[in-house]
């Protein structure tokens, strides 16, 4: 397995390049404006680099920074719990993560199918601050596994580390550049090389940029979103445009690191510290016919909320689709064709 530098590196020496390599869910600015490759293959070049993918069970744990709402906390562990579940009515949760097992390793073993929430860490005293560097991000996992009685294990083995920052909490180049970024730990912080992934709640910082389709850009020129929906923007499917915005940038983030958790696995493009993965390639497509601002053919229950898969509980959520290896497209399963 190929060595990253930064693994021998002391700590004072990568914060820099570490900046730079954090593999990052970038919205465009001008959204709807942005490429995708619902319909098209020609300019895609997505490689296998012979890097590990996660293939067996994972064991995630949540880390929850800052303080959250009950129901926000509710909506994201119902998706989570949806991704190995069978009980869904297709197009479900479920059928959209067999896009991402179709991902291999070099051994031939495919991304695993049961991601299951092993534990939860509750951060609230905001170990590191109001504002968190994305270096500070492994050090917010290194406090959530170390603090006696409370900690979660450090699992090495089939570990992966989800770190969510509440409304209150900034983080570097958030709602500036992502919205969401996954890499690995460094063992000089953490104690072990684990992936993880971090991802931010939008809905008071930047609801238009990190919580699209469900509030406008602030640069649209249209208003921002209200309750009686005049302003035709399309409605969250569990009631809360900053919680189910994460959603889809959890799942972005979830079907990378599975697919590239090391940055030598999966992606298009020769530099390994920009990347484009899986869930890259699809930015902004939710259906069939996406492009231009047009997130594509989804379903509006009898509200009116926009959602593309089912998930437990009678939950819909909306995720955006991911690159299908076997068609070379973005495909979901509400895909018409």
């Amino acid at each position: 397995m190929p060595k990253v530098p930064c693994y021998v590196l002391l700590v004072s020496l990568f914060c820099s390049a570490f900046a730079s390599l954090a593999l990052s869910w970038k919205q465009n600015k001008e959204f709807y404006q942005a490429e995708n490759y619902e319909g098209s293959s020609d300019f895609v070049d997505l490689e296998y680099h012979m890097g590990p993918v996660l293939a067996a069970p994972i064991n995630l744990y949540i880390i929850w920074y800052g303080h959250w709402n009950l129901s926000h906390q509710v909506i994201i562990r119902d998706f989570l719990y949806s991704v190995s579940s069978s009980s869904a009515s297709h197009p479900s949760v479920a059928d959209w993560w067999k896009t991402v097992r179709l991902y291999t390793d070099q051994t031939g073993a495919n991304i695993t199918g049961s991601i299951w929430l092993s534990g939860e860490f509750y951060d609230s005293r905001y170990s590191h601050g109001g504002y968190l560097s994305r270096l500070d991000i492994q050090s917010v996992i290194k406090n959530a596994v170390t603090s006696s009685p409370r900690a979660i294990p450090l699992n090495a083995h089939n570990g992966l580390y989800l770190v969510l920052t509440s409304s209150d909490v900034q983080v570097q180049d958030f709602c500036r550049a992502v919205c969401g970024f996954h890499y690995f730990t460094f063992p000089t912080i953490v104690g072990a090389t684990v992936p993880y992934a971090w991802v931010g709640y939008s809905g008071t910082q930047c609801p238009g940029m990190c919580a699209y389709p469900f509030a406008w850009p602030k640069y649209s020129g249209k208003p921002p979103p209200n309750t009686n929906g005049g302003n035709n923007i399309m409605k969250a499917p569990n009631g809360d445009a900053g919680a189910d915005g994460m959603v889809s940038v959890i799942a972005h983030e979830l079907a990378e690191v599975s697919s590239n958790p090391l940055v030598n696995a999966w992606y298009a493009g020769d530099d390994p510290t920009a990347p484009q993965e899986i869930a890259d390639l699809c930015l902004g497509v939710y259906g069939s016919g996406a492009g231009g601002g047009y997130v594509g053919k989804v379903y509006k229950d009898s509200w009116g909320n926009g959602y593309n898969v089912n998930g437990i509980k009678g939950r819909r959520f909306l995720v955006q689709w991911v690159w299908d290896l076997e068609k070379r497209r973005c495909f979901g399963p509400n895909a018409m064709d």
